[in-house]
């Protein structure tokens, strides 16, 4: 249940992770190459192995080391990865062409990494929301209906200032797990700042265009035509003058 694992996600404090694109930036390569001649059913396992060494060290709230699994987890597999391939073929070694099997299972366990590394973030007691909607974004890519990556989008989004975006993922989430506590709580916190929004929009507008206001502006205009009269009335009557 998301109930649970979110009360579990508030209950422990870790260190902010790096990215896991800066960690493979920072590390020289693009990604944990696969070693020719290695079979690709070794190196999903080895990833799906330090998966669930990670949820162990979470389940014992050794944060940091989690992050750590879930992060050589991720660089594993992006060097699976066909659509990181992709982006930087013609460099470093080939990747493997997947059965439809293994990149299910490869998807599988970087949806499990980036849910949890998001799970990890929202620990932390200054949280890096843009990071937290990062990763549940990338896991709606692959599980546009996984419901803690809706429900962490959301929270991130709402965080963030964006009420309308938030309301999307909540809803959706809503949807999926009607009876989660967490997911109606945040809910009602976007109605009520949309609400909120609405009111301040309304009482905007009601001070510009207030009966004060607008009898303060034809004040302005009745003086300011006044006066023109009077000047008018003040200017003498010069006679023509011609030009010698």
């Amino acid at each position: 249940m998301l109930t649970s694992s979110t009360a579990e996600m508030e209950a422990a404090g870790g260190d902010e992770p790096m990215d896991v694109h800066e960690e493979a930036a920072s590390t020289g390569f693009s990604g944990h190459r696969h070693a020719p001649g290695r079979p690709v059913w070794t190196s999903l396992e080895e990833a799906a192995r330090m998966k669930t060494e990670g949820n162990v060290f979470y389940k014992h709230k050794k944060i940091r080391s989690a992050i750590g699994r879930y992060h050589r987890a991720l660089l594993v597999l992006r060097g699976l990865d066909p659509d990181v391939a992709v982006s930087v073929k013609g460099f470093g070694a080939e990747v493997p062409a997947l059965s439809p099997e293994q990149e299910a299972s490869l998807r599988n366990t970087q949806g499990d990494c980036y849910n949890n590394l998001a799970a990890c973030l929202l620990q932390r007691p200054s949280v890096d929301y843009s990071r937290v909607r990062d990763y549940s974004l990338r896991v709606l890519q692959w599980r546009p209906g996984d419901v803690k990556a809706l429900y962490r989008a959301g929270v991130a989004t709402l965080e963030m200032g964006d009420a309308h975006g938030a309301k999307q993922y909540l809803t959706q989430a809503c949807r999926e797990q009607p009876n989660d506590a967490n997911v109606r709580k945040h809910l009602q916190r976007v109605e009520e700042k949309l609400s909120q929004d609405l009111q301040r929009e309304k009482a905007m507008y009601r001070g510009m265009f207030s009966p004060s206001t607008k009898s303060g502006s034809e004040e302005v205009i009745n003086q300011t035509h006044q006066g023109g009269e009077g000047v008018l009335a003040k200017q003498p009557n010069t006679p023509n003058e011609s030009s010698n």
